[in-house]
């Protein structure tokens, strides 16, 4: 098992009030995404454990850039990688973003 660190520049603070947030299933072949507030208003930090291992620059790549799309400041993100593809990596993370962000009911 693998574990990448990374602190990212967010250009804009994530919205709304909801704590925590919790995307996809680790079981299934693809990733869980766990995001909680905590962070500085302009970073996000983001911890991935996964058991491919050389990925690191695609990972840097494709975190970074849903963070510059999607914001994502004050953000802490756990990902649990069960061997998802970029495209479902950066599809988790906005929609774990946008769940963060809408109001708590």
């Amino acid at each position: 098992m693998q574990t990448l660190r990374y602190d990212i520049a967010a250009p804009r603070a994530a919205g709304g009030t909801r704590p925590i947030a919790l995307v996809g299933v680790v079981a299934s072949g693809n990733l869980e995404v766990l995001l909680e507030r905590g962070g500085p208003a302009d970073r996000c930090t983001i911890e991935i454990a996964t058991t491919a291992q050389g990925f690191d620059d695609l990972w840097a790549a494709v975190t970074a850039d849903v963070v510059a799309a999607r914001g994502g400041g004050g953000l802490r993100i756990a990902i649990n990688d069960g061997g998802a593809r970029p495209d479902t990596v950066a599809l988790r993370l906005a929609q774990g973003i946008r769940l963060i962000e809408e109001p708590v009911a």
